[in-house]
C-alpha cells in the first residue's frame, strides 16, 4: 500500500509505504515511531492504494514524492474531495484538536 497522511485540509503531507497499511496507520497515530508525522501531527489518512507486491508499491512511492505538491494535493482530491479521514472506516476514532480527547464515530 501506499499512502497519503495530511495534518488537515491543504496541511503538511506525509506519504508512505507500508504492507500493513491499518497497522501503520495505528503507529502513526500512536507515536510509535516519531519522526516527522509525529513532529508535524499527520495522522489523517486522506489517500491510499493498493499494490499486488511491495516492490510496485515501493516505485510508486518514489514516483509520488518527486511529484509537485499541486499534483498530490489533486491526487487527493480526485477520489477524496472533502478530504475525510479515511481511516474512520477501517475503525479508527475520529482525531480531534491536539490536546483533547479521541471520541468515537
Amino acid at each position: 500500500m501506499v499512502y497519503l497522511l495530511a495534518s488537515k485540509r491543504n496541511g503538511t503531507l506525509y506519504l508512505g509505504v507500508t504492507s500493513n497499511l491499518l497497522q501503520r496507520i495505528a503507529q502513526h497515530r500512536s507515536g510509535t515511531f516519531g519522526g516527522f508525522s509525529a513532529r508535524y501531527r499527520v495522522h489523517l489518512l486522506v489517500w491510499f492504494e493498493a499494490h499486488d507486491s511491495i516492490e510496485s508499491a515501493i516505485l510508486r512511492e518514489k514516483r509520488i514524492k518527486k511529484w509537485r505538491r499541486a499534483w498530490k494535493l489533486d491526487l487527493i482530491e480526485t477520489s477524496n474531495p472533502t478530504w475525510r479521514d479515511l481511516a474512520l472506516d477501517f475503525g479508527f476514532s475520529t482525531l480531534g484538536p491536539p490536546g483533547f480527547p479521541r471520541s468515537r464515530e
